[in-house]
């Protein structure tokens, strides 16, 4: 018998057990992985493009580094520190 939100029954009773998916992080984890995101990446581009940047405006300079360092945390290290997180909680749960 097919239910139609989750499809076939036959699929569902004979797919193995996915492990379970850990919650969302805390507050207080997800200011600390947007701290480890952000950190190094705006001091990278500092160093990076420091020489450019100094004689922009202050304003301008803040443009330029969020555009180049926002899409860089959140398409590419958060990413990767949700999965760092996600192992750790299982393998914490594992134990």
């Amino acid at each position: 018998m097919s239910n139609p939100a989750t499809g076939p029954a036959s699929t569902t009773a004979s797919s193995p057990a996915a492990p379970p998916r850990p919650g969302p992080p805390s507050k207080h984890q997800l200011a600390l992985m947007i701290w480890l995101a952000v950190f190094p990446t705006l001091t990278i581009i500092n160093l990076t493009l420091g020489d450019w940047l100094r004689p922009m405006n202050p304003v301008l300079r803040t443009l330029v580094l969020a555009t180049i360092a926002v899409p860089i945390v959140i398409y590419g290290l958060m990413p990767q520190l949700h999965k760092v997180r996600a192992r750790l909680v299982a393998r914490s749960a594992a134990r």
